[in-house]
This record gives structure tokens, sequence and C-alpha cells, in this order.
């Protein structure tokens, strides 16, 4: 069975934070985008979130977001999800799995914890706007 898995590396896809106004907040807030780069559309998109860490000396874990898109079209972006304030000092995962025809990808990316600051922030592909990319 495992010989039958040939891994693929996701090229294009990726995972950026980009600071925009948040009007329940009323203050910047960061915000997680998914951004394809490709020249092809992604389908089946699961998107699974999770931060985790260590705060005061204790070990935190939220709890596991998911979001589902049917597609994402070639060189596009959709906003996935708010990142509080309160879990910029944690790790926050990102595990992206999705489809390119029969062609199952995936990929985990992670911000590390105190990495969303804005003097790391650069142009991004597709939002040409500043952000942060996820390792």
């Amino acid at each position: 069975m495992k010989k039958d898995i040939t891994p693929t590396t996701v090229n294009g896809v990726y995972i950026a934070a980009v600071q925009e106004w948040n009007d329940e907040m009323l203050d910047q807030s960061w915000y997680m985008y998914l951004i394809n780069d490709m020249d092809v559309a992604i389908e089946s998109v699961m998107v699974v979130t999770s931060a985790f860490g260590t705060l005061d000396g204790e070990l935190k874990k939220t709890s596991t977001l998911r979001h589902a898109y049917l597609e994402v079209p070639a060189h596009a972006a959709i906003k996935v999800e708010w990142l509080p304030n309160n879990l910029l000092d944690l790790h926050n995962e990102c595990m992206v799995t999705f489809f390119i025809g029969n062609s199952l990808r995936d990929r985990k990316y992670v911000f590390r914890k105190g990495g969303l600051t804005a003097d790391r922030l650069l142009p991004l592909p597709v939002l040409h706007r500043p952000g942060i990319l996820a390792d």
C-alpha cells in the first residue's frame, strides 16, 4: 500500500497572515489567508488549524478548527480565520489538504510563537499586500 503513494511537493499554495482593521475589536488584527498562486484551481480544500505552546510555564492547546472549500480558483486567496492576539504567543499550525485533478496534496504550515510582527512583513503573492508567509 505505501508503495502506491507518491509524495508530491506543494508549491504555489501558501498560508499567510495579514494585518487588517477589525471593526469588532476596533484595532488592527491578524487574519489567516489561504493563497493559491498556481495556474490551476485547487479542489476539495480542507484547512485544519490549531495553536499550541507554553504560556506562564503551562502547556496550552486550542480547539481544532476545520474549514472546507469546494474550490480555490487559480491566482486567488480566501480569508480563513481571525488570529486573536492571545494566540500570537503560541505556535499556530495549519494543515492544508486539497486535490489537483486526481492528485491529493497536503502540507503543514506553522506560524512560530512571536513570529507575527510588523518587521517581518513582505509583499504577498496574489494579495499584493504586505503579510507574513507561514513556514
